[in-house]
């Protein structure tokens, strides 16, 4: 499947400055590409941004003109993984007008991708959508967990006002991360019973809210697998 091209990443608050012109957006990209390699190679704790300057190809100086610090240069490198999970769902799920989106297909599509980017995707073992931090970690399954309801809000009919349903999207990402997290923990490739055991897990979960929205010629038992 070809992926979708990358778009310029969101304006974030660790920034100190956006990128106005297309020069400026493209050294931020580069910068945050090299931010990724070395995460890959040197982990949090290593990164620097110094390092991230030398591997960018930039004066130090370029990189403290976005970011005052290595965690602001993080935190921008979780946003902009966040917007491309974002984009990668979104691309998977287009579908024609004729033909409504199926829930539980869009679950499996949001394991799915996040498997992919978990697999390929420079440092984003050590940065996903947020920094190495328990507090910062908690608070970024809210922001997923509100983006994908955005995200499905107007092919499955939702309502976004509903609390309730916040709630299940909300427990729905924390225990898919904390399963897939222990996947990962038991096959560096993530273990793949345990990935199946996890869509089942969220469709069985997730069908008291969802059944009847967006699911025209789907049965209980659909999608799985």
């Amino acid at each position: 499947m070809q992926q979708p091209t990358p778009r310029p990443a969101t304006p974030s608050a660790a920034l100190r400055r956006a990128p106005v012109q297309r020069r400026s957006a493209q050294r931020l990209a580069r910068i945050l590409d090299a931010c990724a390699e070395v995460l890959e190679e040197t982990g949090y704790d290593e990164l620097s941004t110094r390092a991230v300057a030398g591997r960018a190809g930039v004066p130090i100086g370029s990189v403290y003109r976005f970011f005052p610090n290595k965690r602001a240069m993080a935190e921008a490198l979780a946003q902009r993984n966040l917007d491309a999970y974002a984009d990668r769902i979104t691309a998977r799920l287009t579908a024609p007008a004729d033909q409504p989106l199926q829930w539980r297909r869009a679950m499996d599509v949001v394991v799915d991708e996040y498997l992919a980017m978990k697999r390929t995707m420079p440092g984003f073992a050590l940065v996903e959508f947020t920094v190495p931090a328990p507090q910062a970690a908690r608070q970024a399954n809210y922001e997923v967990a509100d983006r994908l309801r955005a995200l499905f809000a107007g092919p499955l009919g939702l309502d976004t006002a509903d609390e309730r349903l916040r709630t299940a999207f909300l427990v729905g990402v924390e225990t898919a991360d904390a399963l897939l997290q222990l996947a990962f923990r038991t096959d560096p490739a993530g273990d793949p019973a345990i990935v199946t055991e996890t869509k089942e897990l969220l469709r069985a979960y997730l069908a008291r809210y969802l059944d009847g929205t967006g699911a025209a010629g789907e049965g209980a038992g659909a999608g799985q697998g």
